[in-house]
Parts: structure tokens; C-alpha cells; sequence
């Protein structure tokens, strides 16, 4: 069994993607990040960075203690090393999986993330960042479209990094792109989103929350943090 501490956000749908993938027995555990639950001591004893998602399996391959494991990439790369599927043992095809891995985590997920603040959330609207965010996400997504071009998934087969990228997709509209400009990118997306396990992951997260409303309270909790005030928290 695994639990599985989430809220359904981009980083959230990667875990949930790869578990109706793989048929992984798993409970979710609701982390409402609006709430502040991600401040809350027995969470940050399983993610000390205060973000979710996390896991705990209770069921090791090595059967031992449980073990938890925080970050969405980290989380992914564990997943797939337990069950032996979504990354291949090929180094090349392995190296190149986890290349866009890595590529979503300190990429897209990032730029994507600022351009959803700065043109979401922000209380005030900055002409500046809002077109700096929507540039680069639109120079990633170029980026992604080449590497389609010759390709039906990232690294080859449906692997890790398809799941990671995708959910930073979905919310093209809001980031200011068009899947039409980008057809490899537009074909892959499609090929995913109709995937039966995708489905099934979204519609976890449907059950939790629709898409969030931040008040100046939730604001505050989401994007107010300090070192002094987790402090405060435990």
C-alpha cells in the first residue's frame, strides 16, 4: 500500500498518473495546500520542504521498514524503480528519460509555475513578468516540439517523463499558449490525455477541488512563507 499525500496540482496528477498506470495499491491522503496543511508537523516530517506531493510505501521491495519519499521527480523515480516499469533498463533510453525528467523539474514546472503566479494569482499584474513567464513557457514548449518531432513519447516509450510534463501541459490556455503552434507537442498531448489511467487520475483530483480560489488568506498561506514563519508553524 502506498499513501499518498496530494492535493490535485501539476506535481499532484504525475504521482496519480503513474499509479493508475501501474495498478499500485494506494490511499490518498488530502494535503489542502489553500488550507496550510502542508505546515502541519506530521506532514513535514515526510516532506520537510512543506510541499506535497509525498509518499510513505508501506510495502518496500526490500520489506523492510516503510520508506517516504518527498519531490514529484524523486517520487516518480522511486515508483518506477519499485515496479520495474516506465523506465527502461537500456542506458541510453534510461539517461534519456530521466534527462526530461530532470528537465520538467528544474524547467518547465518552475517557468510554468511563475507564469501561473504572475498572471493568476499576483495581486498586482506586472507587464514585465507576466511576458517574461509567458516567453520562456513558450520557448519550453518549443523545446518539447522538437524533441516530438521524431517521436511518439519523450524518451522513446511512455515512460516518467511523459508523466511529468504532462500535467504542466494541460494548463496551456491559462500560460497563454496555443497547441496549435506546436503539432508534435499538440499530438503528443492528445495521446496522453486519452489514455484510460490518465483519466482515471484526474478524476481523483476533480473529486478533491476544482480549480483553486485564492482569497488573501490562502494567498498568504500559498505564497507568504518565510523561514521565520515555518518556524512558527511547527
Amino acid at each position: 500500500m502506498i499513501d499518498l499525500y496530494y492535493w490535485p496540482t501539476p506535481n499532484g496528477h504525475k504521482i496519480t498518473i503513474f499509479l493508475e498506470e501501474s495498478g499500485l495499491d494506494y490511499q490518498i491522503i488530502p494535503v489542502n495546500i489553500g488550507a496550510g496543511d502542508q505546515f502541519k508537523p506530521d506532514f513535514l516530517k515526510i516532506s520537510p520542504n512543506n510541499r506535497m506531493p509525498a509518499i510513505v510505501d508501506r510495502s518496500p521491495a526490500d520489506g523492510g521498514e516503510s520508506i517516504s519519499v518527498f519531490e514529484s521527480g524523486a517520487i516518480l523515480l522511486y515508483l518506477a524503480e519499485k515496479t520495474g516499469r516506465f523506465l527502461s533498463s537500456d542506458p541510453r533510453t534510461r539517461f534519456a528519460t530521466l534527462e526530461w525528467l530532470f528537465w520538467q523539474v528544474g524547467g518547465l514546472g518552475p517557468m510554468a509555475g511563475q507564469n501561473h503566479h504572475f498572471g493568476q494569482y499576483a495581486p498586482e499584474k506586472i507587464p514585465y513578468a507576466i511576458d517574461r513567464y509567458t516567453r520562456e513557457t513558450n520557448r519550453l514548449y518549443g523545446v518539447l516540439n522538437r524533441r516530438l518531432a521524431d517521436r511518439e513519447y519523450i524518451a522513446g516509450d511512455y515512460s516518467i517523463a511523459d508523466m511529468a510534463c504532462y500535467p504542466w501541459i494541460v494548463p496551456h490556455q491559462i500560460q497563454g499558449q496555443n497547441l496549435a503552434d506546436f503539432p508534435h507537442l499538440q499530438r503528443w498531448f492528445g495521446s496522453i490525455e486519452s489514455r484510460p489511467a490518465v483519466i482515471r487520475a484526474y478524476e481523483k483530483g476533480r473529486s478533491l477541488a476544482s480549480r483553486p480560489v485564492v482569497s488573501e488568506e490562502s494567498r498568504a498561506i500559498l505564497f507568504g512563507q518565510s523561514a521565520a514563519s515555518i518556524e512558527t508553524e511547527k
